[in-house]
């Protein structure tokens, strides 16, 4: 797999980043705490910390079950 340009590296950050926005943004509009959907995912607090501070890359599974939690469609997320 050849390497990333600062570009691209860049790119998905910022889009990392916005993704963490949104899932905080719909956790917060349903009033929930970061634990309340942590622990029913189940994921450990730093790594749901990671994906709402867009530093972490969170699998499509996750993904999908912390949508449900929040009531929301995966691409919900990821517009």
């Amino acid at each position: 797999m050849p390497d990333l340009s600062d570009a691209d590296h860049a790119w998905l950050l910022r889009e990392r980043r916005a993704i963490g926005a949104r899932v905080r943004n719909a956790r917060m509009y349903r009033n929930l705490t970061q634990e309340q959907v942590y622990l029913r995912v189940p994921l450990s607090r730093s790594v749901y910390q990671e994906i709402e501070s867009g530093q972490g890359n969170p699998t499509v599974n996750t993904l999908l079950r912390v949508a449900r939690i929040l009531g929301v469609h995966v691409t919900d997320l990821l517009r």
